[in-house]
């Protein structure tokens, strides 16, 4: 098998592995709260892609819509994204999450959600660096993004984030778990702060490739950020998320995942992540704030607009 090969191999493995890692957590949370309106509303491209997996074609790969804001409506709701105010991120605090969730170990065997580590302090060029790694087609992925956005955004800004959905199905026409998610994508974007660095890793795109049955190939982890995903993470899953060799983020924050964004429009989204009172917001801001808590630890507190009181109350959460 080429190295090509091997890539897509190995990402679609990382995606299943993701999804049986969740399927335990999915279980669990079957009866939580539903959002009322968000699951009944219909995206038009959406709605025609599926209808025609059903309609005699399951077998026919289907790339996702390309529908989300651009222009100056993504200006818009990139500001929004980036902005949510202080104010709601305190009101909302440690919000839904199960502190069960927290502080567990992350090797082989833990829930890992996150967890921390031990290790030399992850740097590039002279400051605290956070390592993602992902791929556009994963729906917990697709799910992560909003929430470390959202709390990457606290300690710098981004520029270049571009708006997609997450896989429909593969290029064998498999269908994806929770397909067509709202989310960004990393790739192209660029992210200055004074107090971390922030890299990402988008392994492959959302656009199903016959030729392998899985997705076109993106980009490749070098072999010094393949062998700290090794490291933390032998089963090699997506996401993952490294916040500076002190915690290490395997999946999507409990209770809150991509099942709580179908058939959520970016616009929607974003309007709740600015509601203390929209459980969807409060889902997506708690899991920004444990992000923002652990972030924190790297840069001593620093800024202070970032590491609020109400953020440094949860550090104490994020070792168990």
């Amino acid at each position: 098998m080429g190295s090509a090969s091997r890539i897509r191999h190995d990402a679609g493995h990382r995606q299943r592995i993701a999804a049986q890692r969740a399927a335990a957590r999915r279980a669990r949370l079957r009866n939580r709260l539903l959002l009322a309106g968000g699951a009944i509303v219909a995206v038009v491209a959406v709605t025609v892609a599926m209808v025609l997996i059903s309609a005699g074609k399951p077998n026919a790969p289907v790339p996702p819509p390309s529908d989300g804001p651009t222009g100056t409506a993504l200006a818009t709701t990139v500001r929004e994204l980036s902005t949510v105010p202080a104010n709601v991120l305190g009101a909302v605090g440690a919000g839904p999450i199960d502190t069960s969730d927290i502080g567990t170990t992350a090797s082989t065997g833990g829930s890992g959600y996150l967890a921390p580590v031990t290790g030399a302090l992850l740097t590039a060029g002279g400051k605290p660096e956070v390592l993602y790694v992902g791929a556009d087609f994963c729906p917990y992925c697709a799910a992560l993004r909003w929430p470390l956005i959202v709390a990457l955004s606290r300690f710098g800004s981004f520029s270049g984030l571009t708006a997609i959905r997450s896989a429909i199905t593969n290029g064998a026409g498999q269908h994806e778990l929770y397909p067509a998610t709202a989310t960004w994508t990393f790739y192209g974007s660029s992210y200055s702060s004074t107090y971390l660095n922030f890299t990402a890793v988008e392994t492959q795109t959302n656009v199903p490739d016959p030729a392998t049955g899985s997705y076109t190939v993106l980009q490749m982890p070098t072999t010094a950020q393949q062998a700290i995903v090794t490291a933390y993470d032998p089963i090699n899953g997506i996401p993952f998320l490294d916040i500076g060799n002190k915690y290490v983020q395997l999946s999507t924050l409990a209770p809150y995942g991509p099942q709580d964004l179908q058939g959520m429009t970016w616009t929607q989204i974003t309007a709740a992540l600015r509601d203390p009172a929209s459980p969807l917001g409060a889902q997506i801001d708690a899991s920004a704030n444990y992000l923002t808590a652990a972030i924190c630890e790297l840069t001593a507190n620093q800024p202070g607009t970032a590491c609020t009181p109400a953020v440094r109350a949860l550090q104490p959460r994020l070792d168990g």
